[in-house]
């Protein structure tokens, strides 16, 4: 080998261990950098463990006063809501019931005008069925057909005749025009019509004039009640 060959494997061996790094020389490049982390992480906001952080918040006297003042404000807004809430519905259910009242009780006053028109149909087929003349058999028949015929209009506009023959008198629904003393029917039993009430649906029209029985004494007797 020559000598310039040999000269050049010295440098390069010499080059080689310039540049090459111990075991030791890399564990304290490690450390170093290790230490220099940990450090940074302190200095950055918000690396701090997050139970340290989380610790109670402490207001100030005014701070105090205007949270509590919002919070009484906010339960005052609540109340008066479900206040306004529950107006607002039972306005909406009365509101329905009265259109429905409106529907149902719309004929009332045309009605009651016309139960008058029934009543002189009434005593009309009255006068005629006393009459002797057989002549007034087909005035009876117009009558009648006029009559039912007006009542059946009547009906279909919900007006009802009231049951009153053989009822215990109520008030509600009759008009006591006198008392009369029999055995042959109970105390307070209309046995006597004078004159037809009638309701519209459950709503009362005109009250029907009765009769009331009361219990005999020495013998039968009627009392006009005033």
């Amino acid at each position: 080998m020559s000598k310039e060959s040999k000269d050049t494997k010295s440098e390069a061996s010499e080059e080689v261990k310039a540049t090459s790094t111990g075991p030791e020389e890399v564990n304290v490049e490690v450390v170093e950098d290790v230490e220099s982390a940990e450090k940074t992480s302190e200095d950055v906001p918000g690396s701090v463990d997050t139970e340290e952080e989380q610790g109670p918040v402490t207001l100030e006297g005014n701070e105090f006063k205007n949270l509590e003042e919002k919070a009484g404000k906010a339960s005052e807004y609540w109340d008066r809501f479900v206040r306004l809430n529950a107006e607002f519905d039972n306005f909406k259910k009365r509101a329905a019931r009265e259109r429905g009242e409106a529907v149902k009780y719309a004929n009332e006053a045309l009605l009651e005008r016309l139960i008058p028109t029934l009543d002189h149909f009434e005593m009309a087929m009255a006068a005629v069925n006393n009459a002797q003349d057989n002549s007034m058999a087909s005035i009876k028949m117009g009558i009648e057909m006029v009559h039912n015929q007006l009542k059946s209009t009547l009906q279909d506009a919900g007006l009802q005749e009231i049951d009153a023959l053989g009822k215990l008198f109520d008030p509600v629904w009759h008009e006591a025009v006198s008392q009369k003393e029999t055995n042959k029917a109970k105390e307070g039993e209309v046995i006597e019509q004078a004159r037809k009430g009638y309701k519209l649906n459950d709503r009362l029209i005109r009250p029907a004039n009765v009769v009331v029985a009361k219990p005999a004494s020495s013998g039968d007797s009627e009392t006009e009640i005033s």
